[in-house]
């Protein structure tokens, strides 16, 4: 376990700038494809706003925050429950092998099964291999039945507007 006391706790307003410069540092050392645009006040209003659309806990040594977990609820049509949706899991480097992703991990199963959840899942970028191989040990299975797909950008505004655009592949299936 890490030294000192590890504390996990439901994050609060103060929070919002040490969970954007987190944000920040695990897309870095993730190596993320793409900039982060998230700025603190789009964290806050996702979590502390007039409509919460995320939760997010953080993990202290000592009272220094050195990791977080944000996650938001979802619904299985298939198995009639709700479920959790682990959207970053971080851990400072100089933290890391010390039990403190494990027990935010531990903390959210707990979550989880309080509140009848049937699934706990999230992403993992394939070229995360430090993550896969945690995550395995823990016994977290890869679907490889689904795939994430996406709409963004112009492609979300143009079937928003009524329009799919141009058929990418032009028309063959």
């Amino acid at each position: 376990m890490t030294d000192g006391e590890l504390l996990i706790r439901p994050a609060e307003p103060g929070d919002t700038e040490v969970l954007h410069r987190f944000i920040v540092e695990l897309t870095e050392a993730e190596q993320f494809p793409g900039e982060v645009t998230a700025q603190p006040a789009d964290v806050a209003d996702a979590l502390f706003g007039d409509r919460p659309v995320a939760e997010a806990v953080v993990a202290s040594v000592d009272g220094e925050p050195v990791g977080f977990a944000l996650y938001y609820a979802t619904y299985s049509t298939v198995v009639g429950r709700p479920g959790i949706h682990l959207d970053d899991l971080y851990v400072r480097p100089e933290h890391r092998g010390g039990g403190v992703g494990q027990a935010l991990l531990t903390h959210l199963a707990r979550l989880a099964v309080e509140r009848g959840c049937g699934r706990l899942e999230w992403w993992v970028l394939r070229t995360n291999d430090p993550a896969l191989r945690f995550y395995r040990k823990l016994r977290a299975r890869t679907l490889d039945e689904l795939d994430v797909l996406r709409l963004d950008g112009e492609q979300l505004h143009a079937l928003a507007a009524g329009s799919s655009g141009p058929d990418p592949t032009g028309g063959r299936s």
